[in-house]
């Protein structure tokens, strides 16, 4: 189970950088779409037809970090449960708040954009969490399979 934890947990920080990854060559495609004349309104959002580079970054953005990083936090937690290691659930339990907290603010964006700045920070700190969490249940199993041998030997 510890292996299953771990994987899920780099899972979720993979995601978040090809969240970071996509959403970087979609707002890149559509700066190249403006400076090259082209005009970016209401109408053309509400189409939803591919109409310049990088226009695929947005629902990739949105499928993963609206379905994929959520399911997978939760599942993080889920497996916790079943985890034999200290901190296993506290530290999986951290990741889905900041994951909610991620998602909570990236659909209010579009009524307050300055949220974007925080949405942007919290990206980062769902990040370090997962990576924190898969990294700690691979410390501590390598601490658990020293224990026994040191022990062994010094009786």
């Amino acid at each position: 189970m510890r292996r299953i934890y771990s994987i899920i947990a780099w899972i979720i920080a993979g995601a978040v950088v090809v969240q970071a990854a996509s959403i970087a060559f979609a707002m890149g495609g559509m700066a190249h779409f403006i400076q090259e004349g082209g005009v970016i309104d209401k109408a053309l959002v509400e189409s939803r037809q591919a109409t310049f580079t990088g226009d695929l970054g947005f629902p990739i953005h949105g499928i993963v970090g609206g379905m994929v990083i959520p399911v997978a936090a939760l599942l993080l937690l889920i497996v916790a449960f079943f985890v034999k290691a200290r901190g296993a659930r506290m530290w999986a339990a951290i990741v889905l708040a900041a994951v909610a907290l991620q998602i909570t603010l990236g659909y209010s964006i579009t009524d307050m954009p300055y949220l974007g700045l925080i949405h942007g920070a919290n990206a980062l700190a769902v990040l370090l969490t997962a990576t924190y969490a898969a990294l700690r249940i691979r410390r501590s199993n390598v601490i658990g399979a020293e224990a026994p041998a040191s022990n062994a030997v010094a009786t």
